[in-house]
């Protein structure tokens, strides 16, 4: 039977899903690039180290530009599962890094980076899993969005709470860093966005790697400054980072299934709870704690985009199995 040539719609979803996969591979690997790059070249990469500020505004910035007024208007529109997924989001991850820092033992320093990375607010990169997990994405913008929006009083106050046992901490001024590194950028990019729509249109697609490839250099540059220190840190770092990602997941889901949300919404809560600004976080830490501190916020950029990209993939297994079971699309 002779190959029928694809239609332009046909060809477009290829595209469309070509980009997707493209993008849930090449995030965690950029970023692991970045953490390898810092490793090897750290008296290059530390060169870099008064970039951290600028390339986290960059982040947000970037953010700000991929937001609609009408992100905001589902506030209005669907607040309940909005408040539910914020809410959750500085109640569960939080609590559970005192969870995690409880059951192994950290020392002060990664104990207080493991808190802060837990007080951040939702990762951007989570709208893109969302996405791959056939998710609610308009849900998710909006979470990660007020989230962040939030993150000036909620980040300081719940680490310095939280965190102040281990490491001295100043929240005032961590609260005016975040208002300068997510704030400001995050409400230029809507400025910009608003008045050179058209323009800001054609970029949509690589504000996303644009993100990554800051977050990477972020992660360079926490990796550099650290060196030493990761070489004489045990496994515990990557054990209470992979812990705390799939507590967030967890307790996520449940906290949406236990308030009787439908299936989109749960997997939305689940991807917006695990999932952290923890570029943001590691910056904090390098700023306001220890070296060391940036260490679970660096390994955490890592380690999420490569679970986020599991779970969406388990959200596709069991979207097909649902499918063939019961010929419907979309499966809990």
């Amino acid at each position: 039977m002779p190959h029928r040539p694809a239609t332009p719609a046909t060809q477009r979803i290829e595209n469309q899903h070509r980009a997707y996969f493209l993008a849930a591979v090449g995030f965690p690997l950029l970023v692991i690039l970045g953490g390898v790059g810092g490793f090897a070249a750290p008296a290059a990469v530390s060169t870099l180290s008064g970039a951290t500020t600028w390339l986290l505004g960059l982040v947000m910035f970037a953010m700000g530009l991929s937001l609609r007024p009408a992100d905001f208007l589902l506030v209005a529109a669907r607040p309940w599962p909005v408040l539910l997924g914020v809410v959750a989001q500085y109640v569960i991850m939080p609590l559970a890094a005192v969870l995690v820092v409880w059951i192994l033992r950290l020392p002060p320093e990664i104990a207080a980076g493991v808190i802060l990375v837990g007080c951040a607010p939702g990762g951007t990169s989570s709208n893109v899993v969302c996405l791959l997990a056939r998710g609610d994405v308009a849900l998710s913008v909006a979470m990660t969005s007020i989230s962040t929006l939030l993150a000036p009083v909620f980040t300081p106050l719940l680490t310095l709470w939280l965190a102040g046992e281990y490491m001295p901490l100043q929240a005032s001024s961590m609260a005016l860093s975040i208002v300068q590194m997510v704030l400001i950028p995050v409400v230029g990019g809507l400025v910009v966005r608003w008045l050179f729509h058209a323009a800001v249109e054609r970029i949509l697609p690589a504000l996303p790697w644009v993100s990554v490839a800051a977050i990477a250099l972020i992660v360079a540059i926490v990796v550099a400054g650290s060196r030493d220190r990761i070489l004489s840190a045990d496994l515990a770092v990557v054990v209470a980072v992979i812990m705390h990602n799939a507590l967030g997941y967890l307790l996520g889901y449940a906290a949406a299934r236990v308030t009787g949300q439908p299936s989109s919404v749960r997997r939305t809560m689940s991807i917006e709870v695990g999932m952290q600004n923890s570029g943001l976080a590691a910056g904090l830490a390098t700023r306001y704690l220890d070296p060391l501190s940036a260490l679970p916020g660096a390994v955490f950029s890592v380690w999420h985009n490569i679970s986020g990209a599991m779970v969406a993939a388990a959200c596709g297994v069991a979207d097909r199995r649902r499918q063939a079971a019961h010929g419907e699309g979309a499966g809990d």
